[in-house]
């Protein structure tokens, strides 16, 4: 996962101001670029999937590694064009945020059959602390070396070290290839629960689109926040050294959060879990227009930060739960192809609401009530829980991972 950094808002924004300077590109056609690159490259979700659960994580991940590492090269050189720019972070975006994520999130969900949740925190975990070091790494070899020499260095990390390891490291948790195809029984009762559910079975449920719309959303606001926390908090009256205390807070909030709801995770339901993660947050979006003193402010960023840790962790750990691992990566491509357009989009509407009222309250508050009202729903959502989970494990397969009810 670290190794999508080059094709996430967050890496590309280390790079941003020595990219539009050294290219001659305006601000405006630059967003609107990102915006179509990241929108087509949201479309990279279904294939890595598909091919994840039909050839198997190590050779698929290893691949797009490899391609990542040469469309990073590649733009560490680029010298001009608008076509040839959008092609680039097309590239990256595809293989970094959308197929490279899937491969990661579907690694994890196929490796671990008990005490899933604790794994899944730990990996969120792990993950915010490897990001916050590649953030202080590869922002300062932007600011002493340049944006081309930080990404050919990224462009040499994914070919030389990353790859490698996938090929020699990386073992299958669950048999991709060689499995049988079954004849799965309609999804009307208990009784007639398939051994593990395919992408369109997954459609069918309540549950995939819970869980899914609730992270989506989650990703919507983060990345309209994200872009425009320093903004957010202005409007607030709080200047630029409350936001970066502020995203010091929320980060270590998150760290938290995630290893908090790995721990819940064995003990109570990943629904219930989901429940409160979305009205906390829907309760501190609620709070944002009324915060004024630093008390409120480190309040709401510590809400922010848990219920993130939270839903981060459920997102990775829901999918292989409640569906089965044999069509894992097919599935959760679908689920990160929600979270890749929500984030796409979350820009955009916190932008166009700043500009037609002046103020983003008026979009927070509706969001704030969506965020319920999915909370709500989630609380008493019936997770399908494959037929497999209610058998003894066979020698030749590994069941999914036994999780709250």
């Amino acid at each position: 996962m670290l190794a999508t950094l080059p094709g996430r808002t967050q890496g590309l924004g280390l790079i941003t101001e020595q990219l539009l300077g050294d290219l001659g590109i305006e601000r405006v056609s630059y967003a609107t670029i990102n915006l179509w690159a990241t929108l087509l490259g949201a479309a990279f979700c279904f294939p890595a999937g598909y091919l994840i659960d039909r050839l198997g994580l190590r050779l698929v991940s290893t691949v797009t590694v490899l391609m990542l590492g040469l469309a990073v090269w590649r733009l560490s050189s680029f010298t001009g064009g608008v076509v040839g720019l959008f092609m680039l972070l097309f590239a990256t975006r595809g293989l970094g945020q959308s197929a490279l994520s899937v491969a990661s999130i579907t690694t994890v969900g196929k490796s671990f059959e008990r005490r899933a949740g604790l794994a899944m925190g730990v990996y969120s975990f792990l993950l915010s602390i490897f990001f916050i070091i590649a953030f202080l790494v590869v922002g300062s070899t932007v600011s002493t070396k340049g944006w081309r020499i930080a990404w050919l260095q990224i462009a040499e990390f994914l070919v030389l070290i990353v790859a490698p390891m996938n090929l020699l490291l990386l073992r299958e948790g669950f048999r991709a290839r060689g499995t049988e195809h079954r004849t799965f029984a309609p999804l009307a009762g208990v009784g007639n629960r398939p051994e593990s559910f395919r992408l369109t079975q997954a459609l069918q449920t309540s549950a995939f689109w819970i869980f899914g719309l609730s992270t989506a959303l989650f990703a919507l606001v983060s990345s309209g926040l994200g872009l425009f926390n320093e903004a957010v908090l202005a409007e607030h009256g709080f200047d630029q050294k409350a936001y970066h205390n502020f995203l010091a807070v929320t980060t270590f909030a998150g760290l938290v959060g995630q290893l908090f709801c790995g721990w819940l995770a064995l003990r109570s339901p990943l629904r219930r879990l989901l429940a409160a993660a979305m009205l906390l947050y829907s309760a501190a979006l609620v709070l944002l227009p009324f915060v004024r003193s630093f008390f409120a402010l480190w309040t709401f960023a510590v809400l922010i930060g848990l219920t993130g840790g939270f839903i981060t962790v459920i997102f990775f750990a829901i999918w292989s739960h409640a569906f089965g691992r044999e069509h894992l990566g097919h599935i959760q491509g679908a689920a990160q192809l929600l979270t890749v357009l929500a984030s796409a989009v979350g820009p955009v509407l916190f932008a166009r609401c700043v500009e037609a009222t002046g103020s983003y309250t008026p979009l927070l508050s509706s969001l704030a009530v969506v965020v319920f009202v999915l909370g709500i729903s989630a609380w008493n959502v019936d997770l399908p829980s494959p037929k497999e989970s209610d058998k003894p494990r066979a020698a030749t397969t590994i069941g999914p991972q036994q999780m709250g009810a």
